[in-house]
C-alpha cells in the first residue's frame, strides 16, 4: 500500500481544547484511518510551521483524500497537506525508468 505524510496545523479552538483537556490525538486518528482500510504508523507533534505530522499507509490516493477530507471537515485543523511517499525501492525503480527514458527528452536550449 502507498505511504503518505499528512502535516497539519490545529485550529485555535482545537489547541484550546487540548490544553483544557490533554488528549492523545493518535487515539482519535487511528479509528478513522483504519475504518478507511489504512494503517497509522505514527502521529507526531512537532515544532515549526506544522503542529502535527502523521505517517499513514492507505490503499490508494482516493482513500487518503477521504481521510484528509474528514479531518478538514471537522474544523480541528486550520490547514493541512498530504505528501505521497515512496520507499527507497520504489525510488530506485523510478531511477531505472528515468535512465531508460533519458534519451527521449530534449531539454530547453538558449
Amino acid at each position: 500500500m502507498p505511504h503518505y505524510m499528512f502535516q497539519a496545523r490545529y485550529s485555535t479552538d482545537a489547541i484550546k481544547a487540548m490544553v483544557d483537556k490533554p488528549q492523545d490525538r493518535e487515539v482519535g486518528a487511528r479509528p478513522l484511518i483504519e475504518a478507511l482500510g489504512g494503517k497509522l504508523h505514527g502521529l507526531y507533534f512537532c515544532f515549526g510551521k506544522e503542529d502535527v505530522v502523521a505517517l499513514i499507509e492507505a490503499p490508494d490516493d482516493k482513500t487518503m483524500a477521504a481521510c484528509a477530507l474528514v479531518v478538514g471537515a471537522s474544523g480541528s485543523m486550520s490547514s493541512g497537506a498530504t505528501t505521497k511517499l515512496m520507499t527507497a525501492k520504489e525510488a530506485m525503480a523510478a531511477m531505472e525508468a528515468a535512465k531508460k527514458a533519458r534519451g527521449s527528452y530534449t531539454p530547453a536550449t538558449g
